[in-house]
């Protein structure tokens, strides 16, 4: 209820609308309800007696951490949606446990409150810290204070690498609590705190999708290799992370913070909703290799009956995607910073400027990555809208169209720490500002005037970033990044590349052209649709998936070329007939099927195919005849049983009894199961080629995240 109570506050600020609000001021409505019908200030799911068992040290589940995202939840409706009732209702609740945590000390001892806070508390320190931002009442904040958790604070105040075994998520929301101590009172150690923590994550306990976490807790420090799991990367770490770095820029206005907050949004925000399927959201984040999404302790979550707190968070995540896009600064001259390149629009009041930035999605193989940003001064609302991005190289166009008031307005514009400095640039207006320094602020000021247009072009590269393990055996052990995008190859786990001196010798990009090469061949039995796959080096006969993004579609796609490729005419499973192809599996790229039905990434006359009529006379359907034996072609199982497999029959040797032979050798040529990305590379393996994609794009696929270099 409380992550609900959040996330459509934050929505409805988004949106303004009228239904979202409707139904959260409801949900308040009836808390309230229940909240007077208790009349103690007390308000949860659950009974006060659970809070018993927590004073005594005795076992419970965290009925703290529940009581922070109710009290959060209620808080961000007053905050964010205007709902003084909401507000009324937080400060019941935190007069009933500041009455209860005072007995707790006076009845036992301050020793016994601090042991009862090792269950997990969630932020209640931060609610709290907010909460006496609002009432000045000093019962809030000693109680905030108390919230505090000295045994973890402590040893990052004297900035101890102690966190190995402490759960994650139990203490990330602690130090987010500290950061809200250091606004509220000023105290320069818990500043201190955060900057040390953060640092601690980044060089030591984080993976390259910048989540962190193993089985929930962490490991030691720089001993990574050894937690590659299936869980790996807790959804709710990340969550919580950003808010961490997100403060951490506000204070600092340092770009790594803002670097990190954009690696974890694509790569640990996004890739935790399973493509556009609502309400379908994950737990953990696999990072071992050969592993997918769907197939982890929890896997992927149901619509309406999973309620993980990594559900809560979920929501939250996807609520506030624009939270972290822009950043004003008030005073005699306004500056606001731009340190996310998302398609959005700001009304920057305080300047009389509106700016609006959109974005080109562009391919691997392309040079340039468009942002532009166009200010009108007429538009009320942020609007935020998430598209994929594809980078090559980077440009930033900045339009700008400004109410004339007069005052000037400085523009601070983030240059990633991940482009270049050779081929970045900054024109405005057509005028080139000179050089551009990666991992910096650029700032333009002026009086803003209409169509004034700021471009910005990053270039962007393929690297190679090391596990953070430093262990010598582990040196190898290495993730593919574009820009801040994690590539995954598809594998079920094979790790082992080919490298080379540089990164464009072993990885090069797909051409877009690929996709109209695609196909998907198909066979119809007793109502069932079943697709040729091609898995662990055989072919066999597999029933269609019902949804998108399965394994299975990436084994049920092939990449047929023919030998001519002016014989290629249309796309997307353009009917081929009286064709020489080569069949490559779409997961399996330089690697062809054989007249052997093997795999080989030799490509000789035994790797050629004839598309020719389909023997079972249906205008639309064709059969594979092996390049070398003429007369013989590929045909399924008669029964059609997934799993069956393919086999080799001649019409000179085999009798046909009923046209079986004809309806098992002929199949529909169908629309790809399975497309490129289009940021799509080709790295080069010791035993195999991997297809490289967005990590964040990957739904049931199996992938691997960490390569083995060493080859």
């Amino acid at each position: 209820a409380g992550h609900y109570l959040s996330a459509t506050a934050k929505m409805w600020a988004s949106t303004h609308n009228d239904t979202l609000r409707a139904k959260m001021s409801s949900v308040v409505d009836v808390l309230n309800d229940c909240q007077q019908k208790m009349g103690t200030g007390y308000l949860s799911a659950f009974p006060s007696e659970f809070f018993d068992r927590a004073e005594a040290l005795t076992t419970v589940w965290a009925p703290y951490y529940t009581i922070h995202k109710i009290m959060q939840g209620l808080l961000d409706q007053y905050t964010v949606a205007g709902n003084s009732k909401a507000l009324e209702m937080v400060v019941g609740m935190a007069n009933y446990f500041s009455d209860r945590v005072k007995n707790v000390i006076q009845k036992y001892s301050i020793e016994r409150h601090w042991a009862s806070l090792n269950e997990e508390t969630g932020g209640m320190n931060d609610v709290l810290y907010q909460l006496y931002t609002i009432t000045d009442d000093l019962k809030h904040l000693t109680l905030a204070h108390l919230f505090d958790k000295p045994c973890f604070l402590g040893l990052l105040a004297v900035q101890a690498d102690s966190i190995s075994g402490f759960h994650s998520n139990t203490h990330i929301p602690v130090v987010v609590g500290a950061q809200m101590r250091y606004e509220v009172t000023g105290d320069a150690l818990y500043k201190q705190i955060a900057t040390s923590f953060m640092d601690m994550i980044n060089s030591s306990h984080s993976y390259a999708t910048g989540g962190t976490s193993a089985g929930e807790v962490w490991a030691d420090p720089k001993r990574l290799a050894a937690t590659l799991s299936t869980e790996n990367a807790e959804s709710c770490t990340t969550y919580n992370m950003l808010k961490v770095s997100r403060n951490l820029f506000r204070w600092t206005k340092e770009i790594a913070y803002a670097d990190y907050y954009e690696r974890a949004l694509i790569n640990g925000v996004l890739s935790i909703q399973r493509g556009t399927d609502p309400g379908v959201m994950i737990y953990m984040l696999p990072q071992a290799p050969g592993r997918s999404k769907a197939i982890s302790y929890h896997g992927w979550g149901t619509k309406y009956d999973s309620f993980w707190c990594c559900y809560g968070t979920g929501i939250e995540s996807f609520s506030k995607l624009g939270d972290s896009i822009y950043f004003e600064e008030k005073g005699d001259t306004p500056a606001l910073s731009i340190i996310q390149y998302i398609p959005s629009t700001f009304n920057w009041k305080t300047a009389g400027v509106t700016v609006t930035q959109q974005l080109e999605p562009l391919s691997s193989s392309d040079m340039n990555f468009r942002v532009s940003l166009s200010v009108s001064g007429k538009v009320i609302l942020l609007e935020f809208f998430w598209h994929e991005i594809h980078i090559r190289a980077c440009e930033v166009s900045l339009l700008i169209f400004a109410q004339t008031n007069g005052q000037s307005a400085t523009l601070n514009v983030r240059i990633p720490t991940w482009t270049s400095a050779s081929g970045a640039k900054a024109i405005l207006n057509d005028k080139d500002l000179g050089s551009v320094t990666p991992g910096s602020l650029l700032s333009v000021t002026k009086q803003w005037n209409s169509n004034d247009h700021l471009s910005l072009q990053f270039p962007i590269a393929l690297r190679t970033e090391a596990i953070k393990d430093d262990q010598p055996e582990y040196a190898s052990l290495q993730a593919i990044l574009f820009g801040p995008f994690v590539l995954a190859g598809l594998s079920s786990g094979d790790w082992d590349a080919k490298t080379g001196s540089d990164v464009s010798d072993w990885i090069t990009a797909v051409p877009s052209s690929h996709n109209s090469q695609l196909m998907t061949f198909t066979q119809e039995s007793s109502g069932r649709t079943f697709v040729l796959s091609s898995s662990n080096g055989s072919l066999t006969m597999q029933e269609r998936p019902a949804v998108d993004g399965t394994d299975t579609a990436v084994h049920a796609t092939f990449r047929v070329h023919p030998q001519d490729a002016a014989m290629l005419h249309g796309t997307y499973g353009a009917t081929l007939k009286d064709t020489s192809v080569q069949i490559e599996p779409f997961d399996m790229p330089g690697t062809v099927i054989t007249n052997n039905l093997t795999l080989s990434a030799q490509k000789s006359a035994g790797s050629f195919f004839n598309i020719v009529p389909g023997l079972d006379g249906k205008p639309n359907s064709v059969s594979l005849e092996l390049g070398t034996k003429p007369g013989c072609f590929l045909v399924s199982g008669a029964d059609y049983s997934a799993g069956a497999k393919i086999q080799v029959s001649c019409k000179s040797s085999v009798q046909s009894i009923g046209g079986i032979l004809e309806q098992a050798a002929s199949f529909a040529q169908a629309a790809p199961l399975r497309q490129y990305h289009p940021v799509s590379f080709v790295a080069k393996g010791v035993k195999r080629n991997f297809l490289l994609e967005p990590f964040y794009s990957l739904r049931d696929e199996f992938y691997t995240v960490y390569f083995n270099l060493a080859a």
